[in-house]
């Protein structure tokens, strides 16, 4: 991706290096395409993966973080934080003019950049959690280490891949904002387990969409280098339920699943690369 001397956004928030904090972990929003780390523990022990999603609290925490100029990481983590915020303005710019053309206006989130472990309007989290996005207070979270989990474990590298990490946590953005994550987040009150799951990977889907409607733009704007879009598609691939499921303990259980198939992953995030509107994201209307 074509990144260098680009312009970078104004809303990041660096909090490396500082303490989270105490307190539950209670992540809002979804996991994202992150969480993979504690999942994979979660599914080992027998547990539900499931059971960390939007089960936060949206009650702002009593203590307060403040940007920490400071911090200096090695060379590869400062470019990779200058190639996310560079990522983040391109989504301001995209969604900014998607939103436009349908006649909304767009609220840009932020970027909080973390280490070890985070405060958030929607409680503690650790970096096990991965990527996450938080609609208590629209900001998006990110350890810039996982992307090394992504290119160890997961055979997910490249910045394009890097890039659909950000472009999918602003998915569930654009979710709340147009009030889809609250429609699915009340329906955990009325909906066993098995059946909130299928709204969960509608959701989760439909924010791989998103994604793949940013990338469309990049293309436009000839952004877009060689290999780019196979880095995407394979790291939608890399953290679908199944393959996670298979690589942690060697079979899958589909009624489990929350974020859909990585087969569903890749096909939703290229529909989005395809389309590059709003409209051709309902998962909710059909079969997947």
């Amino acid at each position: 991706m074509e990144w260098k001397g680009r312009k970078a956004s104004r809303n990041v928030e660096d909090r490396r290096g500082q303490s989270g904090g105490g307190g539950a972990m209670k992540v809002g929003g979804g996991l994202g395409i992150g969480g993979i780390v504690i999942v994979i523990i979660i599914m080992l022990m027998g547990g539900d993966p499931g059971s960390l999603l939007n089960g936060g609290s949206t009650t702002e925490t009593s203590q307060t973080q403040t940007e920490n100029n400071s911090y200096r990481g090695t060379a590869e983590e400062e470019e990779r934080a200058d190639f996310v915020s560079v990522v983040l303005a391109d989504t301001e710019q995209v969604w900014g003019e998607v939103f436009r053309k349908n006649g909304m206006t767009y609220r840009n989130p932020k970027l909080v950049l973390f280490t070890d472990s985070v405060q958030s309007a929607c409680g503690t989290a650790n970096s096990a959690v991965g990527p996450f996005y938080c609609p208590g207070d629209e900001k998006l979270y990110i350890d810039l280490d996982f992307y090394d989990e992504l290119n160890r474990q997961f055979n997910a590298p490249g910045d394009f891949a890097m890039a659909y990490v950000v472009a999918h946590e602003v998915g569930h953005h654009v979710q709340n904002l147009l009030g889809t994550s609250g429609k699915v987040d009340n329906l955990r009150r009325k909906l066993s387990e098995k059946e909130y799951n299928k709204y969960s990977v509608k959701l989760e889907l439909q924010a791989d969409y998103y994604a793949g409607v940013w990338a469309h733009y990049e293309q436009g704007q000839n952004l877009l280098e060689q290999g780019d879009l196979d880095e995407a598609l394979t790291a939608a691939s890399a953290v679908g339920d199944d393959s996670i499921q298979l690589q942690s303990r060697g079979y899958v259980v589909p009624d489990s699943f929350t974020h859909g198939t990585s087969e569903q992953r890749k096909s939703w995030f290229y529909k989005g690369f395809q389309n590059g509107t709003i409209e051709g994201g309902d998962t909710f209307g059909g079969s997947l």
